[in-house]
Protein backbone atom coordinates (compact mmCIF):
# COMPACT_ATOMS: atom_id res chain seq x y z
CA UNK A 1 0.00 0.00 0.00
CA UNK A 2 1.16 3.80 -0.97
CA UNK A 3 0.33 6.39 1.05
CA UNK A 4 0.94 10.10 0.01
CA UNK A 5 1.37 13.45 0.82
CA UNK A 6 1.79 16.73 -0.54
CA UNK A 7 2.76 20.54 1.08
CA UNK A 8 4.06 23.35 -0.56
CA UNK A 9 4.06 21.31 -3.82
CA UNK A 10 6.04 18.52 -2.69
CA UNK A 11 4.54 15.28 -2.42
CA UNK A 12 5.81 12.29 -0.21
CA UNK A 13 5.02 8.95 -1.05
CA UNK A 14 5.80 6.07 1.94
CA UNK A 15 5.61 2.12 0.55
CA UNK A 16 6.08 -0.03 4.11
CA UNK A 17 6.89 -3.61 3.31
CA UNK A 18 6.98 -6.69 6.73
CA UNK A 19 10.36 -8.03 6.53
CA UNK A 20 10.38 -11.18 7.40
CA UNK A 21 13.62 -12.51 7.01
CA UNK A 22 14.84 -9.30 9.77
CA UNK A 23 11.83 -10.58 12.09
CA UNK A 24 11.12 -12.94 14.64
CA UNK A 25 8.12 -12.25 16.21
CA UNK A 26 9.01 -14.72 18.53
CA UNK A 27 11.00 -12.65 20.88
CA UNK A 28 8.93 -9.50 20.23
CA UNK A 29 11.39 -8.44 17.42
CA UNK A 30 9.48 -7.11 14.14
CA UNK A 31 11.26 -5.25 10.96
CA UNK A 32 9.89 -3.30 8.08
CA UNK A 33 11.94 -1.25 5.37
CA UNK A 34 10.16 1.45 3.89
CA UNK A 35 10.83 3.39 0.33
CA UNK A 36 10.20 6.75 0.16
CA UNK A 37 10.00 9.04 -2.48
CA UNK A 38 9.84 12.89 -2.75
CA UNK A 39 8.89 14.61 -6.21
CA UNK A 40 9.28 18.19 -6.28
CA UNK A 41 5.99 19.21 -8.11
CA UNK A 42 6.81 23.12 -7.25
CA UNK A 43 8.34 26.43 -9.59
CA UNK A 44 11.45 26.30 -7.29
CA UNK A 45 14.69 23.94 -6.07
CA UNK A 46 14.68 22.96 -2.38
CA UNK A 47 17.29 20.87 -0.14
CA UNK A 48 16.27 18.72 1.67
CA UNK A 49 17.85 19.27 5.10
CA UNK A 50 16.64 17.32 8.20
CA UNK A 51 14.16 14.74 8.71
CA UNK A 52 11.19 14.54 11.85
CA UNK A 53 9.96 11.04 12.45
CA UNK A 54 7.11 9.82 15.16
CA UNK A 55 7.16 6.34 15.80
CA UNK A 56 4.30 4.74 17.50
CA UNK A 57 4.06 0.84 18.23
CA UNK A 58 1.13 -0.95 19.17
CA UNK A 59 1.30 -0.46 22.88
CA UNK A 60 1.51 3.88 22.44
CA UNK A 61 5.36 3.81 23.05
CA UNK A 62 6.82 6.42 21.06
CA UNK A 63 10.18 6.85 19.65
CA UNK A 64 11.38 10.32 17.75
CA UNK A 65 14.07 10.54 15.29
CA UNK A 66 15.42 13.48 14.00
CA UNK A 67 18.57 14.15 12.30
CA UNK A 68 19.99 16.14 9.33
CA UNK A 69 18.66 14.42 6.06
CA UNK A 70 18.12 10.94 5.06
CA UNK A 71 20.40 7.52 4.45
CA UNK A 72 23.14 9.92 5.03
CA UNK A 73 22.32 12.44 1.92
CA UNK A 74 20.96 16.01 1.58
CA UNK A 75 19.54 15.88 -1.65
CA UNK A 76 18.83 18.83 -3.78
CA UNK A 77 15.79 18.79 -5.71
CA UNK A 78 14.79 20.92 -9.01
CA UNK A 79 11.59 21.66 -10.07
CA UNK A 80 10.08 18.04 -11.57
CA UNK A 81 13.50 15.73 -9.79
CA UNK A 82 12.70 13.12 -7.52
CA UNK A 83 14.38 11.44 -4.73
CA UNK A 84 13.58 7.78 -3.31
CA UNK A 85 15.17 5.83 -0.44
CA UNK A 86 14.70 2.71 1.72
CA UNK A 87 15.00 2.49 5.29
CA UNK A 88 14.09 0.34 7.56
CA UNK A 89 12.60 0.43 11.51
CA UNK A 90 12.08 -2.07 14.12
CA UNK A 91 9.62 -2.38 16.98
CA UNK A 92 8.66 -4.93 19.40
CA UNK A 93 5.24 -5.02 18.71
CA UNK A 94 3.23 -6.39 15.27
CA UNK A 95 2.28 -3.15 14.15
CA UNK A 96 2.54 0.16 14.61
CA UNK A 97 2.57 3.93 12.90
CA UNK A 98 5.27 6.45 11.60
CA UNK A 99 4.84 9.82 10.10
CA UNK A 100 6.76 12.95 10.25
CA UNK A 101 8.09 16.07 8.07
CA UNK A 102 11.17 17.22 6.02
CA UNK A 103 12.83 20.38 6.91
CA UNK A 104 13.88 21.73 3.56
CA UNK A 105 15.64 24.93 2.38
CA UNK A 106 14.55 26.83 -1.17
CA UNK A 107 15.94 29.80 -3.07
CA UNK A 108 17.64 32.25 -0.30
CA UNK A 109 17.80 30.37 2.17
CA UNK A 110 13.78 29.78 3.13
CA UNK A 111 13.11 27.07 5.31
CA UNK A 112 9.85 25.08 5.13
CA UNK A 113 8.25 21.66 6.33
CA UNK A 114 7.20 19.47 4.26
CA UNK A 115 4.69 16.47 5.56
CA UNK A 116 5.98 12.65 4.98
CA UNK A 117 2.39 11.11 5.63
CA UNK A 118 1.31 8.89 8.02
CA UNK A 119 1.45 5.29 7.22
CA UNK A 120 1.04 2.16 9.56
CA UNK A 121 3.34 -1.10 9.85
CA UNK A 122 1.16 -4.01 10.05
CA UNK A 123 2.69 -7.66 10.66
CA UNK A 124 1.54 -10.74 9.19
CA UNK A 125 1.96 -11.77 12.56
CA UNK A 126 -1.17 -9.54 13.95
CA UNK A 127 -3.52 -12.34 13.77
CA UNK A 128 -1.47 -15.05 15.16
CA UNK A 129 -1.04 -13.52 18.64
CA UNK A 130 -1.57 -15.51 21.71
CA UNK A 131 -4.82 -14.45 23.13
Amino acid sequence: MTFRAVTHGFEVSAEPTYCRERSQPEDNRHFWTYTITIRNGGGEPAQLVARHWDIVDERGQRQVVDGPGVVGEQPVLAPGESFRYTSGVPLTTPSGMMRGHYRMRGSGGREFDIAIPAFSLDSPNMNRRAN
